[in-house]
């Protein structure tokens, strides 16, 4: 499982270290696309597929269907962990994600998300002060 909240820095060459907890849950080749939120979502392979099998089966007569495939999937690159953890993260995703050099690596259960420093704190701010509002949705639906 990816859990956790990582602080690293993106080199001048757009290379990204990966936490050694999560090197092996991910392996050696891993997807990285754009996300929600102006972040990037980082899937291994194997929750990559289950990913794509499920949006493979929605139906391509609904205009938001096909609008959410094209972002998700059009944006998805495989990229290879190098010999001492590090990935390349695409011009365009960094971009897409306005990825400065300060980074934070958050793990969400199956996928990791990648969040420039500055955005990750607004929004996890924003986050804790709605919590209790947000268990008590989950509550409601049997989650919590």
């Amino acid at each position: 499982m990816l859990i956790g909240e990582y602080k690293h820095t993106l080199d001048p060459k757009k290379r990204l270290s990966v936490p050694s907890k999560w090197r092996k849950d991910l392996g050696k080749k891993i997807i990285v696309t754009r996300g929600l939120d102006n972040c990037l979502f980082v899937y291994p392979q194997k929750e990559w597929q289950k990913i794509t099998e499920k949006i493979g089966q929605l139906p391509l007569g609904q205009a938001d269907t096909r609008s959410f495939n094209r972002f998700f999937l059009s944006g998805a690159v495989e990229v290879e962990v190098d010999s001492v953890g590090r990935i390349l993260v695409p011009d365009f995703l960094k971009d897409f994600a306005h990825l400065d050099t300060k980074v934070v690596l958050a793990g969400i259960h199956d996928r990791v998300e990648i969040w420039d420093e500055k955005q990750w704190t607004e929004y996890k701010t924003q986050i804790e002060s709605q919590a209790d509002a947000l268990a008590e949705k989950l509550g409601q639906i049997g989650v919590l």
